[in-house]
C-alpha cells in the first residue's frame, strides 16, 4: 500500500498517535506514591494501578489490527483516540481507587491499537531504509515521551495533585480531529475475517517476526514493571525524592534513547539487527542491576543513561523487523499482535513486580530483572543467525 509521496500522511501526524499511546502510564509514573497515599493503598497496589491501563490491549490489539486491515487505519484510530481522552478525564475525576482502576481500564481500551497502528502506517507508506529511519524517529518520539512524561506528570502533581497529571491526556481529542481530516481512509476491503486471520498467522510464523515479538514482551515487562513501577518507589525510599524530583530522574534516559533511535540507521549498518539486539539487551541487563546497586544519585543517573541507550536501540529495531516482514495485506494485524505482546508485558510486569515488592526489597527486584535480561541476551547470542535472519539484507 505504498503510495506516492503526496499521498503519505505527515510524519508529525503519525507521531501524535505514538505520543498519545504512551501517555496513560508515563504521565502518572512519578505520581504513583501520591496516588496510593491519597487512596490509602499499600505499595503492592502499584502493580495493579499500572497494569490496568495496558491490560485491555492484550486481547483487543489483534482485533483492532484486523479491523484496521479491513476498514482502514482512520476508521479505528478516531474512535480509539476519543475513547482514550474521555476515559482519561474520568480517571482524573475518580472518587475512589476502584473507580480509578475502571477508568484506566476503559482508557486502555481506547489506547489498545495506537502504538501498533502508528508503526503500521509507516510500514504502509515507506520501504527499506526509509522505513527503518522513520520507525527510528517514531521510536525516538516514543522513548522521549516515556522518559519526559513522568517529569511532566510529577511537576503537575507538585503544582496541584496527581489528578492534574491526567490533563495532557485530553490531547487525544485534538489528535482524533487531526486524524479524521489528515489521514487517508480505506483498507483492504476484500476477503473475510478468516482470510485475514490466515494471512496474519503466516506472517507471525516467520522466525524474523516471532523472535522480536517474544523479546519485546520481555523488554516491556521489565520497562513497565521496574522502570515505571518500582523506580519511583526506589527513588522515594532510597533518596527521599518528591514527585517532581522523581520525574526529573526518570527523564534522564531520554537523552541517550533519543540519540540511539535517531542514529539507528548507522548503528544497524555497522552491527546488523541481531548483534544490535544482543548488545542492547545485555546493556539493559547491566543497567537494571546498576540501578538496584546505585547508592548515589550520580550512579543512578549513569545507569539510567545506559538504560536509555539500550531502549532507544532495541525498541525501534524490533518494530522494524516486525513491520518490514509482515505481509502488506495483513500488516496491521501482525503488528497489532506484536503490540498485544507488548501490552501483555506491560500488564504482567507491574503485577509481578507489585507482588514481589511485598516479599523482597525494591533494589532486589532490579537485580532479578537484570538477571532475566542477561539470560535473554545469552539466548539471543546462542541461537544460530540463520534461524532468525530475514531475507532482506538490512534485517540480518
Amino acid at each position: 500500500m505504498r503510495g506516492p509521496a503526496g499521498s503519505r500522511p505527515p510524519l508529525w501526524l503519525i507521531f501524535s498517535i505514538t505520543v498519545t499511546g504512551i501517555m496513560a502510564n508515563t504521565l502518572i509514573s512519578a505520581s504513583i506514591p501520591d496516588i496510593l497515599d491519597d487512596f490509602g493503598q499499600p505499595d503492592s497496589a502499584a502493580g495493579l494501578l499500572v497494569a490496568a491501563g495496558p491490560a485491555p490491549g492484550i486481547l483487543l490489539a489483534p482485533v483492532m489490527g484486523l479491523l484496521a486491515d479491513r476498514y482502514g487505519r482512520r476508521a479505528v484510530l478516531v474512535p480509539s483516540l476519543l475513547a482514550f481522552g474521555l476515559a482519561g478525564l474520568g480517571a482524573a475525576l475518580a472518587p475512589s481507587f476502584e473507580v480509578l482502576l475502571i477508568a484506566r481500564f476503559a482508557q486502555g481500551i481506547g489506547g489498545a491499537s495506537l502504538i501498533g497502528l502508528a508503526v503500521t502506517i509507516i510500514g504502509d507508506h515507506w520501504d527499506g531504509n526509509d522505513r527503518a529511519r522513520y520507525i527510528g524517529w517514531n521510536s525516538a518520539v516514543l522513548t522521549v515521551g516515556v522518559a519526559l512524561f513522568p517529569a511532566v506528570g510529577g511537576l503537575l502533581t507538585e503544582l496541584g495533585s496527581w489528578r492534574y497529571a491526567y490533563g495532557p491526556m485530553l490531547f487525544s481529542l485534538v489528535s482524533a480531529a487531526l486524524i479524521a481530516v489528515g489521514l487517508p481512509g480505506g483498507g483492504h476491503g476484500e476477503g473475510n475475517l478468516g482470510d485475514r486471520i490466515r494471512v496474519a498467522r503466516v506472517g507471525l510464523r516467520q522466525p524474523i517476526v516471532a523472535a522480536p515479538t517474544l523479546l519485546a514482551f520481555v523488554i516491556f515487562a521489565m520497562i513497565f514493571g521496574l522502570f515505571l513501577t518500582a523506580m519511583p518507589l526506589l527513588l522515594e525510599d532510597r533518596f527521599g525524592l518528591s514527585a517532581g524530583e522523581r520525574g526529573l530522574v526518570i527523564v534522564v534516559p531520554a537523552l541517550t534513547s533519543t540519540v540511539a533511535a535517531l542514529l539507528l540507521g548507522r548503528t544497524r549498518a555497522a552491527l546488523g539487527a541481531r548483534r544490535l539486539l544482543v548488545l542492547g539487551t545485555a546493556v539493559l541487563a547491566v543497567s537494571y542491576a546498576a540501578v538496584g546497586w546505585a547508592g548515589t544519585l550520580v550512579l543512578m543517573v549513569i545507569a539510567s543513561l545506559a538504560y536509555g541507550w539500550a531502549e532507544g536501540a532495541t525498541i525501534p529495531t524490533l518494530q522494524d523487523l516486525v513491520a518490514g516482514n509482515a505481509p502488506p495485506e495483513g500488516r496491521a494485524a501482525v503488528v497489532s499482535v506484536y503490540t498485544s505482546f507488548l501490552r501483555l508485558g506491560q500488564t504482567i510486569g507491574p503485577l509481578i513486580v507489585g507482588a514481589l515488592l511485598g516479599v523482597i526489597e525494591t533494589h532486589q527486584a532490579f537485580y532479578l530483572g537484570g538477571a532475566i535480561l542477561a539470560l535473554a541476551a545469552l539466548v539471543q547470542y546462542l541461537v544460530p543467525a540463520d534461524r532468525i535472519r530475514a531475507a532482506a539484507p538490512h534485517d540480518s
